[in-house]
């Protein structure tokens, strides 16, 4: 054993002491960082028009402090963008992590001083509960890839700026930086199949230990190895065994992996954003991940179900109930205050919390009052295929409110790597499993509101040739689950790449 390695474990024992202190105690915990966050920002503009100093509660803080999604706060955000100080949050920020938008273009999504470190720990933190679980810390000593964007930044009125994954590749540890692929120079390639096709090369003779990545685009990288290897990744990588993701869940794409990969590894699943790290797989016993309660973030939760009527209950962690859908409110310190970040997620354990990201509050299909959600579509399609040879690359739902023919459905544009036997019997086992995760989809199709599912095949590499004709490749982009619309659907079809 190195001596790397056996330092790892005795500073994640350490790190697994100190998360045991918070975790046990999160009603508290959850209060104090509250507290804090007033405290250093009740002198700022948004402080002062909310009243900071007359906050006493968490009940204080949600009679005072609306709950707002980028475009209520942009007001202020324009004014931290234009360099004015002191907005909301003290001073200026070190970074912006530049998002895509909707309605607003480009979103600018603060990172200070003291949020900064909180989304290197998590990562790190991450890692060193694994190693405390598992005692596996031979990793450390092989190379580990982190498939992300370009850590070049620009500037903005003296605040550097660009894709959070970037800014944070500037931030690696000093202890890692000789085990880090790829290279500076690949990494800061724009172009993300030039990127993955050079980090291919540099990486194909390597030790490769840990490999880190949104499922979708590590799968491009896993399939351009084996293409190069004429093998699988497992054996071309001996040592490979953690694989280290977010973004979306991994269960659609596990199937392929160990296929790709030729053997089971384990997996860590994490739950960053711009606006925060949330949550990490702290177990690989227990479902879920952990909520991280001592990270500056204040965090709030409506149910998704009351979400749009006039005045709904925020709850707080200590309120919280198991397997209720709720969209996630956080306040940082970084400047966001009673900030919808768009994610619902699930608690499966109180003690101590942990969630499931269940979907995104914009992202569901409710044209006939059935309201799926992404996980729902999620673990419909992983119990069609379980037991089965076939494969899924890519999905997204939508519905079909006026066919020509027939009445309205449900239509799953999938991407298979293994195809079914029988289409009409895969399209019946994903219906039924649907009807199970739906009561209001069940009753609609007893109801002969909708007919049963519609299963749409897409051409090999068809998700990533939309993904390319609407400048999102790669990166941190994602397709979503499901739409209440069909505009992805429809441009799918125009491209086409529809079988």
């Amino acid at each position: 054993m190195s001596i790397k390695s056996i330092a790892a474990k005795i500073f994640a024992q350490k790190i697994y002491k100190k998360t045991q202190l918070w975790a046990t105690n999160p009603i508290v915990t959850q209060k104090k960082v509250l507290m804090e966050l007033i405290a250093a920002a009740k002198n700022t503009q948004f402080g002062i028009d909310h009243h900071f100093e007359t906050i006493k509660n968490e009940k204080d803080f949600a009679k005072q402090v609306p709950v707002r999604d980028y475009e209520a706060l942009k007001p202020y955000v324009d004014q931290v963008v234009k360099g004015a100080e002191n907005i909301l949050w003290k001073g200026k920020p070190l970074y912006f992590a530049k998002t895509s938008g909707t309605t607003s273009g480009a979103k600018y999504i603060p990172l200070t001083k003291e949020s900064m470190p909180f989304h290197i720990e998590a990562a790190r933190n991450a890692i060193l509960h694994y190693i405390h679980e598992t005692g596996n810390a031979a990793f450390v000593d092989g190379k580990m890839i982190f498939l992300q964007g370009s850590p070049l930044l620009e500037e903005k009125n003296g605040i550097k700026l660009g894709r959070l994954s970037g800014i944070v590749a500037n931030f690696v540890p000093k202890y890692l930086q000789k085990n880090r692929m790829p290279s500076w120079e690949t990494n800061c390639i724009e172009d993300w199949e030039t990127k993955v096709n050079a980090t291919v090369e540099e990486t194909f003779d390597k030790n490769m230990t840990v490999i880190s990545g949104i499922p979708s685009w590590v799968q491009m990288y896993f399939e351009k190895i084996h293409q190069k290897g004429g093998k699988p990744v497992g054996e071309i990588f001996k040592n490979f065994n953690l694989f280290i993701y977010g973004g979306v869940n991994y269960e659609p794409y596990r199937a392929k992996f160990e296929n790709l990969i030729g053997r089971k590894v384990d997996s860590i699943e994490l739950f960053p954003a711009s606006e925060g790290f949330f949550a990490y797989q702290d177990s690989q016993k227990e479902r879920g991940m952990l909520l991280l309660l001592d990270s500056g973030i204040f965090y709030e939760f409506i149910k998704s179900d009351e979400f749009y009527s006039e005045n709904p209950e925020r709850y707080t962690i200590g309120e919280v109930e198991l397997n209720v859908n709720y969209v996630l409110i956080i306040s940082t310190n970084a400047g966001l205050w009673g900030y919808n970040i768009g994610d619902t997620v699930q608690f499966v354990s109180l003690k101590p919390y942990r969630i499931i990201v269940s979907g995104r509050i914009k992202h569901y299909i409710s044209a006939f009052g059935e309201h799926v959600i992404g996980k729902e579509v999620e673990s419909a399609l992983q119990e069609a295929i379980l037991g089965t040879d076939i494969r899924i690359n890519e999905f997204t739902v939508a519905p079909q409110i006026s066919p020509l023919n027939g009445l309205p459905y449900h239509e799953w544009c999938i991407e298979f790597e293994n195809e079914p036997e029988d289409s009409v019997t895969f399209a019946e086992a994903l219906d039924n499993a649907m009807r199970k995760q739906n009561m209001y989809y069940d009753d609609l199709i007893v109801g002969k509101v909708l007919q049963k599912v519609v299963v749409t095949k897409v051409v090999k590499n068809g998700f990533q040739d939309y993904m390319k004709s609407i400048g999102k490749l790669g990166g941190q982009n994602k397709i979503p689950r499901l739409s209440n619309d069909r505009n992805i659907v429809d441009q799918l079809e125009n491209l086409p790449i529809i079988k």
